[in-house]
């Protein structure tokens, strides 16, 4: 292995542990707690050196948010593979989503909440953004019913999981009514 190369997998660690560190932080303690002080400290590296790899705050959201989204799709489709039949599968797609909402409530603001720097729904979306709603779209676009757009289908889904997600997170609505919801979701929104 080269020098450069050596260098480059340094790097590449230093980063993957300033987005490690970063998001295990936020998960304890709130996206406030997150400053590159703190970051620097935890990871024992100057601040400079955190600063050579992100500019600052929003860029180690972005990042992620790219990660998040990445988790997200992949949580989305494993749910929706081991369905059976459309309404199986939307209705595994709405709980992993609404779980992995849950479980990484950090990570879940980085993507849908914060200033992460990021492009949404525009030519320059990262790819790492445009999978997880394409994640969405193979179990949903099936199920838009006649005459509806599949993309704008899985947007109204999409919003409406994001509603339930958000204001059950913000005890706006009772979590143990939170199944009734998606079947609620499930039975009304989608034609099978």
């Amino acid at each position: 292995m080269s020098v450069q190369e050596r260098k480059q997998r340094e790097r590449a660690e230093r980063e993957r542990l300033i987005v490690a560190t970063a998001r295990e932080l936020a998960e304890q303690q709130g996206w406030d707690a997150v400053t590159t002080r703190r970051l620097a400290e935890r990871i024992e590296y100057s601040q400079p050196v955190l600063y050579s790899h992100f500019r600052g705050k929003r860029e180690i959201i972005g990042a992620v948010a790219l990660e998040g989204a990445t988790e997200l799709a992949a949580a989305v489709r494993a749910a929706a593979s081991r369905a059976n039949g459309p309404r199986e599968r939307v209705a595994a797609l709405a709980h992993a989503y609404l779980d992995f909402a849950e479980r990484h409530p950090a990570v879940y603001d980085a993507i849908f909440q914060l200033d992460g720097g990021l492009a949404y729904a525009q030519e320059d979306t990262p790819e790492q953004l445009k999978d997880a709603f394409s994640a969405l779209l193979e179990s949903l676009g099936d199920v838009a019913g006649d005459g509806v757009h599949p993309g704008l289908f899985t947007e109204v889904f999409w919003a409406a999981l994001h509603g339930v997600a958000t204001l059950t997170r913000a005890r706006r609505l009772p979590p143990e009514d939170t199944g009734r919801r998606v079947e609620l979701l499930v039975e009304r929104l989608a034609e099978f």
